[in-house]
């Protein structure tokens, strides 16, 4: 189990998954609970960037879109990222008056928000929003970024397919692009998009991978303790 501590950093930075909004269909009571915890951590003061994944919904969308004959992969990318702002309106709408009225959709433009929260979806076609909480956490000046999806670490291998796969708690930027794909894509099946491992081992970012299903645990990532999953650093 590993920590990091983000005491120093003004602004938490999530990335969360869209498998962690809407699994299959929207799921709003998950929504609640992830809400409600981290409208429990403003109270203290902290302040939140929740960066909001397409999840299922885009890849729904995506492969409807490939089914019309449409297999342009700029066209893909854009129905995702609409994917992701429809995640994120849930979320923010969520929030209510916590978070900024407005969902963030360009990580390079600094927004004027006063509220507790800010929500942001998808930006531009070849950045997914792994991508987006980079350039957001670069932006705020955040050392770490918690990445809540649906996986419980990083593997050696796709667990799916390999049953040998082993957890890996702690690795390094350099270990990790050795396993990734060299370019994003919107269907690709990665623990973090290569493009964003990239610009964070740049900035020399860290980030925790932690499974949302278990709520607590992943709060103990964003609270900078202890938790169950990987961090990637240098």
């Amino acid at each position: 189990m590993f920590g990091f501590d983000d005491k120093k950093s003004p602004i938490t930075v999530i990335s969360l998954g869209g498998s962690m909004v809407a699994p299959e269909l929207p799921n709003g009571a998950l929504v609640k609970q992830f809400v409600d915890a981290i409208t429990a951590r403003t109270k203290e003061g902290r302040h939140f960037v929740i960066v909001v994944g397409g999840g299922r919904t885009a890849r729904n969308y995506y492969e409807a879109l490939k089914a019309t004959g449409n297999q342009k992969s700029e066209d893909g990318d854009w129905i995702g990222i609409y994917a992701t702002h429809l995640n994120a309106e849930l979320v923010r709408l969520t929030f209510g008056a916590l978070a900024h009225s407005e969902v963030n959709k360009d990580p390079t433009k600094k927004m004027d928000w006063k509220t507790p929260v800010l929500v942001a979806g998808g930006w531009m076609p070849g950045r997914s929003t792994d991508y987006d909480a980079i350039l957001l956490g670069k932006m705020y000046g955040a050392k770490n970024v918690v990445n809540i999806s649906n996986i419980d670490y990083v593997y050696t291998a796709d667990p799916k397919k390999d049953p040998n796969a082993k957890p890996i708690e702690k690795i390094t930027w350099v270990q990790l692009r050795a396993m990734l794909p060299h370019e994003w894509s919107p269907s690709i099946s990665a623990p973090f998009d290569p493009i964003a491992a990239k610009e964070a081992e740049a900035l020399k970012m860290s980030v925790s991978i932690v499974n949302g299903a278990d709520l607590q645990n992943a709060l103990l990532a964003v609270d900078g303790k202890e938790f169950k999953g990987t961090i990637i650093a240098m």
